[in-house]
């Protein structure tokens, strides 16, 4: 039976200045590819989320927490895709997932969010070699070794496209890729069954670079292992 995959959804509008909530393509169809079944995961309540003032700050009560944990449960594997901001009920996720051992990838804002629920912290990335959406490679990250990020990817070195304005600057996740101008590139929890967290975009590479289809692949293959 194929794994379903939660994809966390994102805050996007529509040209009419109607909000939306969104996956993106790139993400479903890397899943797809693997064989798994991508689904959306929505919080509760998405008026007082995205009403005509994101509020970020806006905390989940006890009761829309165990309806979300409701949808998390449905689900096989999990990923935090990329986006412009995250909300608690992306920390509340990564928790859960934690906690239960669920695979989880976090991709770009999904990484950021996954370091800052370990008490980590994000801050404004200036440097321009970090934000070159149109290119297929960007920058090398270099991967530590004993990790479970290098035991998939088998390389200590990777070059990575890359499009964000925010870089983690602390967590307690372990550090496990740092881009050659010293930007925390890949997080982990390496006791977990796969929970791993990448700064780049490996959903938009797989169509041409193989270490990024081991990453997508290997993260399909772990929620076979996952028990509910």
């Amino acid at each position: 039976m194929k794994p379903v995959i939660g994809i966390v959804l994102r805050p996007e509008k529509s040209p009419e200045g109607r909000n939306l909530l969104s996956i993106y393509k790139e993400v479903s169809d890397a899943i797809i590819k693997y064989g798994g079944i991508p689904i959306g995961i929505c919080p509760p309540l998405i008026e007082s989320f995205y009403g005509k003032d994101l509020n970020s700050t806006r905390k989940l009560t006890e009761e829309e927490f165990l309806e979300l944990k409701r949808i998390l449960d449905l689900c096989d594997g999990i990923v935090c895709q990329g986006g412009d901001e995250f909300y608690d009920y992306d920390l509340k996720i990564i928790k859960y997932a934690h906690s239960t051992d669920k695979p989880l990838l976090g991709i770009c804002l999904g990484m950021q969010a996954m370091s800052v629920a370990f008490n980590g912290k994000i801050e404004r990335l200036f440097n321009l070699n970090h934000s070159k959406p149109g290119e297929k490679y960007v920058h090398e990250v270099v991967i530590k070794k004993k990790s479970k990020l290098f035991e998939i990817i088998k390389q200590s070195k990777i070059s990575v496209n890359s499009r964000h304005k925010w870089h983690v600057v602390k967590t307690n996740l372990n550090i496990v890729g740092i881009s050659d101008d010293n930007i925390i590139e890949a997080v982990e929890d390496s006791t977990k069954n796969f929970f791993i967290g990448v700064q780049w975009h490996p959903e938009s590479m797989v169509n041409y670079d193989e270490i990024m289809n081991k990453l997508i692949k290997e993260f399909i293959l772990a929620t076979s292992k996952f028990k509910h």
